[in-house]
Protein backbone atom coordinates (compact mmCIF):
# COMPACT_ATOMS: atom_id res chain seq x y z
CA UNK A 1 0.00 0.00 0.00
CA UNK A 2 1.43 3.07 -0.97
CA UNK A 3 2.10 5.69 1.77
CA UNK A 4 1.74 3.21 4.81
CA UNK A 5 5.84 2.99 5.31
CA UNK A 6 8.08 6.18 5.78
CA UNK A 7 10.13 6.26 2.34
CA UNK A 8 14.00 5.57 2.93
CA UNK A 9 14.67 9.06 1.67
CA UNK A 10 12.17 10.49 4.90
CA UNK A 11 13.92 8.58 7.26
CA UNK A 12 17.60 9.64 6.14
CA UNK A 13 16.60 13.07 6.14
CA UNK A 14 15.12 12.56 10.36
CA UNK A 15 18.57 10.83 11.17
CA UNK A 16 20.81 13.46 9.49
CA UNK A 17 18.66 16.58 11.22
CA UNK A 18 18.82 14.51 14.68
CA UNK A 19 22.63 14.20 14.08
CA UNK A 20 23.29 17.53 13.00
CA UNK A 21 21.57 19.05 16.27
CA UNK A 22 23.32 16.70 18.52
CA UNK A 23 26.80 17.46 16.74
CA UNK A 24 26.04 21.22 16.75
CA UNK A 25 25.23 21.17 19.96
CA UNK A 26 28.52 19.49 20.71
CA UNK A 27 30.16 22.02 19.28
CA UNK A 28 28.56 24.92 21.15
CA UNK A 29 29.68 23.39 24.18
CA UNK A 30 33.32 22.24 22.92
CA UNK A 31 34.57 25.52 24.17
CA UNK A 32 33.00 25.67 27.74
CA UNK A 33 35.27 25.25 30.35
CA UNK A 34 35.34 24.55 33.95
CA UNK A 35 37.73 26.99 36.22
CA UNK A 36 39.60 23.88 36.63
CA UNK A 37 40.14 23.20 33.29
CA UNK A 38 42.24 26.89 32.74
CA UNK A 39 45.33 25.64 33.95
CA UNK A 40 46.30 22.67 31.74
CA UNK A 41 45.07 24.79 29.24
CA UNK A 42 46.38 27.94 30.20
CA UNK A 43 49.90 25.83 30.18
CA UNK A 44 49.59 24.69 26.47
CA UNK A 45 48.48 28.40 25.31
CA UNK A 46 51.58 29.71 27.17
CA UNK A 47 53.95 26.96 26.09
CA UNK A 48 55.22 28.95 22.97
CA UNK A 49 56.16 32.75 24.68
CA UNK A 50 59.36 33.62 26.43
CA UNK A 51 57.00 36.00 29.15
CA UNK A 52 55.28 32.12 30.70
CA UNK A 53 54.42 33.46 34.08
CA UNK A 54 53.14 36.77 33.00
CA UNK A 55 51.32 34.69 29.97
CA UNK A 56 50.00 31.95 32.70
CA UNK A 57 48.47 34.90 35.18
CA UNK A 58 46.21 36.42 32.32
CA UNK A 59 45.10 33.72 31.01
CA UNK A 60 44.25 31.66 33.80
CA UNK A 61 42.59 35.07 35.01
CA UNK A 62 40.83 35.67 31.25
CA UNK A 63 39.92 31.72 30.95
CA UNK A 64 38.06 32.19 34.50
CA UNK A 65 36.06 34.84 33.81
CA UNK A 66 35.29 33.80 30.26
CA UNK A 67 34.94 30.38 30.57
CA UNK A 68 36.60 29.89 27.24
CA UNK A 69 39.98 29.55 25.57
CA UNK A 70 40.98 29.66 22.36
CA UNK A 71 42.53 26.74 20.24
CA UNK A 72 46.65 27.30 19.93
CA UNK A 73 49.48 28.83 21.37
CA UNK A 74 48.79 32.28 19.54
CA UNK A 75 45.77 33.94 18.12
CA UNK A 76 42.63 32.08 17.26
CA UNK A 77 40.35 34.59 19.93
CA UNK A 78 37.83 35.43 17.66
CA UNK A 79 36.25 31.60 18.83
CA UNK A 80 35.66 32.52 22.41
CA UNK A 81 34.07 36.43 22.34
CA UNK A 82 34.85 37.43 26.07
CA UNK A 83 38.77 36.36 25.63
CA UNK A 84 38.72 38.47 22.51
CA UNK A 85 37.05 41.48 23.82
CA UNK A 86 38.13 41.92 27.52
CA UNK A 87 40.39 45.06 26.96
CA UNK A 88 43.45 46.95 29.23
CA UNK A 89 42.60 50.57 30.31
CA UNK A 90 44.71 51.01 27.99
CA UNK A 91 42.39 49.52 25.04
CA UNK A 92 44.78 46.47 24.24
CA UNK A 93 43.78 43.26 24.29
CA UNK A 94 43.85 41.84 28.21
CA UNK A 95 44.17 37.81 27.24
CA UNK A 96 47.22 36.56 25.89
Amino acid sequence: MPGARPSYTALVLVLSLVLMIAFADLAQGYNKLHPRDCKPRCTYRCSATSHKKTCMFFCQKCCAKCLCLPAGVYGSKKSCACYNNWKTQQGKPKCP
